[in-house]
């Protein structure tokens, strides 16, 4: 791709760096120690927290010395989602780049723009005396997409400035003022075994081809959930009298994340699986109508396994157990904003399930910009579990990120960007999560905004970044930076 943007090149060659530093979440042990290094390669003073979170001190460049210390401020993790034909290991392998015409993707994998290409910014604003700034902090934080930890565990007086410059919007031209707030909740089901009756063979039931997505920024676009689609097909078999018995069930792999595919290993009586898969293909075309504009490739499938998994497989009751709970958990919008067109006000992402140690392990994640809304949603999911046999346990959440529409950063902002581009930008608040909120929890009188380039389809083995929009933030954000003096 010819990108004539200088910096673009520059700051897509440090993207392409950190890119090869394994960072999926909860394990950015590797980008810590490296971004502490390029600091000390750089003659910058940084430090470090219990959790990891690193702030790197950049002095003010000639006649900034006075003005007040900007926070620039992204996180280091980033959601690890491969197609199932993708052999990469995130724990080893670089991200491998491609270039379809103006969008930069990866070959099989996240891209992990979110939240990389913030890194790569504020790398490249460090690295230059010719980009006039007041003193910076730079703020990169750790687990921000398992639910903001590094964020909620940083001590106050960690930073010292009280303007931020958030970069993990994903949308140039806009400007991010709010965010919805969010819980994750388990679900823990005991399960009861039996030995595998006589005349009894095993398949693997597979629902894939889905799209998948944030679930945040897509949880409105009525996207296919992959675990909600293969409970349907199992109790489609079970109510049409097939003897399905399971023995494993699996799907989903980051709160965050929608499910794209989910599988199960299933027991049927030797001469019902013709009968299965005509009722699977039945489904399937159900399925492809339902979702015809968002997930048209939505399949399901059986296919016999070579050999027994394992001794035993869950008993009647177990079964019938698990199947209700897979239907009855929610998923998606629950409430739309009333004070703000089109804004998602509650949600939840029913995110993962596997069988393990005996029990049902569900996984959901909740998201509202009104707190009480958030609760009631909780207790909602906290009861489902209940019913079901099992044990729920919710986690602290952090915050929704209030909007304050007289902010003096975005009043300067909005006035800066319609003298750059001769176009007012678009403010903004999000149903995703920013880290915004719990920040200003911890920094009183904190001013901020969230900018970014344009992202499409994160945390799924889609997503892209629009390049030419790229250099756009940047001309934006280094003028900002100016005219904070």
């Amino acid at each position: 791709m010819n990108i004539k943007h200088e910096k673009t090149r520059e700051i897509l060659h440090w993207f392409e760096e950190i890119s090869k530093i394994p960072r999926c979440s909860k394990h950015e042990e590797k980008i810590c120690k490296w971004l502490m290094n390029w600091a000390e390669e750089n003659g910058l003073k940084y430090k470090t927290d219990a959790v990891g979170n690193v702030v790197i001190q950049v002095p003010a460049t000639p006649g900034f010395e006075h003005s007040p210390i900007v926070v620039i401020q992204g996180h280091v993790d980033m959601v690890c989602e491969k197609t199932p034909e993708s052999t990469h290991d995130f724990s080893k392998d670089p991200i491998k780049f491609k270039f379809e015409g103006d969008w930069l993707t990866a070959d099989g994998t996240s891209l992990g723009a979110d939240n990389g290409i913030a890194i790569a910014m504020a790398l490249v604003v460090a690295s230059h005396d010719d980009v006039p700034h007041p003193p910076l902090e730079l703020l990169f934080t750790v687990d921000e997409e398992t639910g903001l930890t590094g964020a909620n565990a940083m001590e106050p007086g960690f930073i010292e400035g009280k303007i931020l410059i958030n970069l993990d919007s994903e949308d140039e031209g806009y400007f991010t003022v709010g965010c919805a707030g969010g819980m994750n909740t388990s679900i823990s089901l005991p399960l009861q075994y039996e030995d595998i009756p006589d005349g009894y063979r095993a398949f693997r039931l597979y629902a894939g081809g889905m799209k998948g997505g944030h679930s945040g920024i897509d949880i409105n676009a009525e996207k296919a959930n992959a675990i909600k689609v293969l409970g349907r097909a199992l109790n489609l078999l079970k109510k049409e009298m097939v003897d399905v018995r399971i023995a494993d069930l699996r799907g989903g792999t980051a709160h965050n994340a929608i499910p794209r595919d989910t599988e199960a290993v299933v027991y049927l009586r030797e001469g019902e699986e013709q009968k299965a898969k005509q009722l699977l293909d039945r489904l399937q075309g159900e399925l492809r109508k339902e979702f015809v504009n968002t997930d048209p490739e939505i399949f399901l499938s059986l296919s016999a396994l070579d050999a027994p998994q394992g001794r035993t497989l869950l008993n009647e009751e177990a079964v019938e157990k698990l199947v209700r709970l897979v239907l009855a958990m929610p998923h998606g919008v629950t409430a739309m904003s009333t004070d703000i067109d089109n804004l998602v006000e509650t949600s939840n992402n029913f995110a993962s399930i596997k069988i393990e140690d005996g029990k049902a392990k569900v996984l959901s994640s909740q998201r509202s910009s009104v707190v009480s809304r958030l609760d009631a949603i909780t207790e909602q999911i906290e009861a489902v579990g209940i019913l079901a046999g099992g044990e729920p346990k919710s986690g602290e959440g952090y915050p929704p990120w209030q909007p304050n529409m007289e902010s003096a950063l975005l009043k300067r902002s909005t006035a800066l960007y319609e003298k750059l581009f001769d176009k007012k930008p678009v403010v903004e608040v999000i149903h995703a999560g920013l880290e915004c909120g719990i920040i200003a929890d911890k920094n009183p009188g904190m001013d901020m905004i969230s900018i970014g380039p344009t992202l499409k389809y994160p945390h799924s083995p889609d997503e892209k970044i629009l390049v030419p929009t790229i250099g756009k933030v940047w001309d934006f954000f280094v003028a900002l930076l100016k005219d904070l003096k």
